[in-house]
């Protein structure tokens, strides 16, 4: 039962720290370009730039996942 508990800890510890690590490379990203993501994907429609950013975010969230997860 200890060693579940310690797993289930171990599980959230590292979920809450890839969440922050993907938080911060988001914020990052957003301070790298020259324009506001948020307004040219919703109030402009720029799909192009949409299909970019989320292109972005499963390479952060593959490469996060795997570094976490030895």
């Amino acid at each position: 039962m200890d060693l579940l508990i310690a797993h289930l800890i171990a599980a959230v510890v590292f979920s809450v720290v890839g969440i922050v690590v993907f938080c911060l490379c988001l914020f990052v990203l957003d301070k790298l370009t020259p324009f506001s993501i948020i307004k040219e994907i919703g109030e402009d429609h720029n799909q192009a730039l949409g299909i970019i950013i989320g292109a972005i975010v499963l390479g952060m969230s593959i490469i996060i996942a795997a570094a976490i997860s030895g």
